[in-house]
């Protein structure tokens, strides 16, 4: 197994059932059900210096899902040119997530998510088997997909373990 196949699958392993499609939508209700309770001075919070408030998670959901979004579109479709990667720290910094409303950051997600869900439900189940490079690592568009579900279930864990304990 290589570097890459560890890191995903620690996503991957958070999934708690087959029918990742409907995980898709259960973390989504549960991210918006958390963020939905939380004030505009609340989701200012980071556990620690250095660390992301829970505006910029919850922009970096959003960034980093339409990144993969592009990436299951691309080898869908066929593309054999190695997508990009991107710098994650570099997003966060750069996105004013904290100037923003939660409201608008609440919009973005569920709009993206809305985006992903249908792009997903979608594809031909035979493209989301095709393999394409991203970031130098092969990878399927249905593993992109469930990337996405196990990304935003890492987050929602970090949530739980990090912050909401100390608002």
């Amino acid at each position: 197994m290589t570097d890459f196949q560890k890191y995903i699958q620690r996503y991957l392993d958070l999934i708690p059932s087959e029918k990742w499609l409907e995980e898709l939508k259960k973390s989504e209700e549960k991210t918006v059900q958390i963020y939905s309770n939380l004030t505009e001075e609340q989701s200012l919070f980071a556990y620690a210096e250095a660390k992301w408030t829970l505006k910029e998670l919850l922009l970096h959901l959003s960034d980093t899902e339409r990144v993969f979004q592009y990436r299951i579109l691309a080898i869908a479709r066929g593309e054999e040119k190695n997508l990009p990667g991107f710098d994650e720290e570099n997003y966060a910094k750069n996105s004013f997530a904290n100037e923003r409303s939660l409201e608008s950051l609440l919009e973005e997600y569920q709009s993206i998510r809305k985006s992903s869900q249908i792009l997903l439900e979608t594809v031909n189940s035979s493209a989301l088997k095709n393999i394409g490079i991203a970031n130098g690592n092969q990878i399927s568009p249905e593993t992109i997909g469930k990337l996405i579900v196990g990304h935003n279930i890492h987050h929602l864990n970090v949530i739980e373990e990090r912050y909401l304990p100390n608002l």
